[in-house]
């Protein structure tokens, strides 16, 4: 097999991490693995293995006529036959397939809303579905929602698999005191529901003022940005909240911090979890998407209902004040990670599914 991971952009989200996952993973698996970026580059140009053959198209419209032919000559003088678009690069795979039918192409459903699919637009998905020869989903609500609504063939729900980078060199040093850190991997979006850590965050501070909380993930610098940073500064939380933005050394930064944490309002299956769990961090994280799927209450983490900021702070409390526990929990959780969401497991999977599709 001769595969192409498509995807908009190499910014530092959850479908352009696992797009880079995707082709570096395959890289010694397949004759060909290659990776094209539509729309813009970013930090995770810098993780595409050295094996894997990258092209950037600089996409600047929809219909971008120069961007197709490019990617046209990429997809024949590398003999490629199949296509795996991630996310909305779905578009431009789709006017690919109209001009090289032979193709085998595979979108990639990462939609993280998933409380919230009943209200999800789907007019050109269901318009353009019948041109994909197989459609990969992050969840199984997603399977069940593309099987009814769209009336999607060959759907097959794949968990996303963590891959953590060693050896790099960008060396995070976290704030605050050794052993009372809690980390937050998750891009400065609505749907990840920040305004519950910053309340969680204001009622640890009466109890146990020594614990911080380090925000790591890529600041749009957006309203939903701005709310946040006013609202640490109105808690007084300067001294227990840090923002660090996007970084890439997931590794260092977790093996500084002691407690992880998610407080999403919707999720598919958010990579961040995988990674805490490969890390063996002791979680607490909100109920939503698959979460519930790998994290079970009382046995390898916490999971409560979003936005119950009282039961969060209660159970993040149980972790504080209990490293036993926090060491049980970490290692259950890499354990679970271990035995269902490795890259081998998943890709082994995928290229089983592959080889049935026509």
């Amino acid at each position: 097999m001769r595969i192409v991971q498509i995807i908009d952009s190499l910014e530092a989200g959850g479908s352009e991490r696992m797009a880079v996952n995707y082709a570096n993973g395959l890289a010694d698996k397949i004759e060909f693995s290659g990776l094209v970026a539509t729309r813009k580059e970013g930090s995770l140009l810098d993780e595409i293995n050295q094996n894997v053959s990258y092209l950037f198209l600089n996409k600047k419209k929809q219909f971008d006529i120069g961007s197709l032919l490019r990617l046209r000559s990429f997809v024949v003088n590398n003999m490629i036959t199949h296509i795996h678009a991630h996310s909305t690069s779905f578009f431009l795979a789709f006017l690919l397939k109209i001009i090289k039918p032979s193709l085998i192409i595979i979108r990639h459903d990462h939609y993280g809303n998933n409380e919230f699919l009943a209200n999800r637009p789907c007019f050109v998905l269901k318009s353009v579905s019948c041109f994909f020869n197989g459609l990969i989903v992050v969840n199984q609500k997603l399977k069940d929602w593309s099987e009814q609504k769209l009336k999607a063939q060959n759907v097959i729900y794949l968990p996303n698999f963590p891959v953590i980078k060693t050896g790099v060199c960008e060396g995070t040093i976290l704030k605050g005191t050794k052993g009372k850190r809690i980390i937050s991997l998750a891009n400065l979006r609505e749907q990840k529901n920040h305004f519950l850590l910053l309340k969680v965050a204001q009622k640890l501070k009466l109890s146990h003022p020594e614990c911080t909380f380090h925000l790591v993930g890529k600041d749009f610098e957006d309203a939903y940005s701005k709310q946040i940073k006013s609202l640490i500064l109105e808690f007084n939380l300067e001294n227990n909240v840090f923002l660090y933005g996007s970084r890439q050394d997931v590794a260092i930064i977790l093996n500084q911090s002691d407690i992880a944490i998610l407080t999403s309002q919707s999720e598919g299956l958010p990579v961040a979890l995988l990674e805490y769990g490969l890390c063996k961090k002791a979680v607490v994280v909100t109920g939503v998407g698959e979460i519930p799927t790998i994290v079970q209450y009382g046995k390898n983490g916490f999971v409560v209902d979003s936005n119950e900021s009282e039961l969060f702070y209660q159970s993040l409390v149980e972790l504080v004040e209990n490293e036993s526990l926090r060491f049980d929990f970490g290692n259950a959780l890499y354990e679970n990670i271990q035995s269902e969401y490795t890259a081998e497991n998943v890709l082994e999977k995928y290229l089983n599914w592959l080889n049935k599709l026509r």
